[in-house]
């Protein structure tokens, strides 16, 4: 049995509540693996075995979720061969490990997967949990599952007699959507991932939509009957209303909005993960040049930006999440897409951080215990140096966090660098 551990107290802090709230001066206290308290001072002062930390001009926020996450990408695309068949599975798994402590020590204590082969997901999410390796609270995604020949299917001749599935599932008719559903689940995937239409990123064009109503219907109730959502990968607003219709559970990238969209998505309170930045950071690494695909691709991050802000002030449900690990866009500086949608859409910081927390808890599925800094929740935190709502930019540098805690226990700390003294 592991010894018992004093209480934290983290005094005088700034709270980021995640719930669009500040709270300029308050005392938290972690007791085990929870928040016992969020308030202003310690009521009945400090017990002997408490860890006492003054966090003066620093901020307590919750830990960050990150809704659209590929543990296995590495470079994607610059290599010609069969999605998810790149490298082995083997080296797959070296990289995920890798990147899931990666992202968790950069303040990112949860994470929705949005694919990944060979059911690797399911398995770093069993070690996470028992502690064979560091990473987030996190829920494992299946392989891209769509039809023969969409934006997804790299395959060709050459790789026809390739017995492998890599990173995806083709199906065609929703009898094999239903049992490539049901197949993915078995090996653990909680969350089903769609190739709805081409675009975002793909060589595919966003006008094209690669299954049918009936198929995407049918994915969607087989993968509810057995207890898990679906998410997918939409980039035309004729196919994202028609996802909607079907009960689809996160949107992905969401390029075709419109206000009618807004609407609907309000209506079904669907969550929106917009992915902005790799297409931006793609498209500045080469020149300002044109591959054919990309005008289309400049042209749905101009719409993207200026819509985006209408569907914030709306009250659509967006979150953060983006395609680390692609060509030119490789995994590490997550926060960087915070900055991006502050500093280049316009987005308040504060809403932008609530995304991060409040609202990327409530994607994860565990609004109940994470996402604000609330008594009797669980204590996924970061302690920040200074203030992110006025320098979002902070949750770029490693050396603001001072400690990000996952249900309590650090996973880095440097706590003792600020005022840190036993209680008495």
């Amino acid at each position: 049995m592991a010894p018992a551990r004093g209480r934290l107290v983290l005094e005088r802090a700034r709270v980021v509540v995640g719930d669009g709230s500040v709270v300029e001066r308050a005392t938290v206290v972690v007791d085990g693996d929870r928040i016992s308290s969020v308030e202003d001072g310690l009521p009945g002062g400090p017990r002997p075995d408490d860890r006492v930390v003054d966090l003066s001009g620093r901020t307590v926020m919750p830990g960050m979720v990150n809704c659209h996450f590929h543990a296995t990408y590495h470079n994607l695309g610059a290599v010609t061969a069969p999605f998810g068949l790149e490298e082995p599975m083997a080296m797959q798994v070296v990289r995920a490990v890798r990147n899931l402590e990666t992202l968790v020590r950069a303040g990112f204590t949860g994470a929705v997967s949005a694919g990944a082969p060979f059911a690797i997901d399911a398995s770093m999410k069993a070690a996470i949990d028992r502690r064979l390796i560091v990473g987030p609270r996190l829920v494992p995604c299946s392989r891209d599952i769509s039809t023969t020949g969409h934006a997804g299917d790299r395959s060709f001749p050459s790789h026809w007699d390739v017995g492998a599935l890599g990173a995806i599932r083709r199906s065609d008719g929703p009898d094999e959507f239903r049992r490539s559903v049901r197949l993915e689940i078995k090996e653990g995937a909680e969350m089903i991932k769609l190739f709805i239409t081409g675009g975002h990123g793909t060589v595919g064009p966003r006008e094209q939509t690669e299954l049918s109503r009936a198929e995407l219907a049918a994915a969607v109730e087989a993968a509810h009957q057995r207890g898990a959502r679906v998410r997918g990968h939409i980039a035309n607003k004729e196919a994202l209303l028609m996802a909607l219709d079907c009960s689809i559970d996160i949107v992905d990238h969401g390029d075709g909005m419109d206000t009618e969209c807004i609407e609907r998505l309000l209506e079904t309170d669907t969550p929106v993960v917009p992915s902005m930045l790799f297409p931006a950071r793609f498209l500045a690494s080469i020149g300002g040049g044109s591959l054919g695909f990309t005008d289309d691709m400049r042209h749905d991050i101009e719409a993207m930006a200026a819509v985006l802000p209408e569907a914030n002030r709306s009250g659509v449900r967006i979150v953060l999440g983006d395609d680390y690990g692609a060509i030119n866009f490789p995994h590490g500086p997550y926060a960087d897409e915070l900055a991006y949608y502050v500093e280049e859409v316009g987005i308040p910081p504060l809403d932008v951080l609530t995304w991060a927390t409040g609202n990327g808890a409530a994607v994860f599925g565990r609004a109940d215990d994470l996402g604000t800094v609330t008594a009797g929740k669980l204590a996924d935190l970061l302690v920040v140096d200074g203030d992110p709502v006025a320098d979002i930019n902070l949750l770029r540098n490693p050396g603001a966090l001072l400690a990000v805690l996952l249900g309590g226990h650090p996973v880095t700390d440097r706590l003792a660098s600020v005022a840190d003294r036993p209680g008495g």
